[in-house]
């Protein structure tokens, strides 16, 4: 592996944890404002995290 393939890899793997924090934090926010609605908002947020993990994943292993 050449440098730029581990900072690129870096970058990546930085961008994803960054998404997923950021979906669990506005996910936590429109909990706390709308308790009823915690189920549909819980399931929207772990579509949403499995779906960036999932970019994050193949876009790893295609550098």
């Amino acid at each position: 592996m050449t440098i730029p393939t581990i900072v690129g890899a870096g970058l990546i793997v930085i961008g994803a944890g960054l998404g997923i924090g950021r979906i669990g934090g506005s996910a936590m926010e429109a909990i706390a404002r709308q308790p009823e609605a915690a189920g549909k908002i819980q399931t929207a947020m772990l579509i949403a995290a499995a779906l960036i993990e999932g970019i994050g994943f193949a876009a790893l292993f295609a550098a």
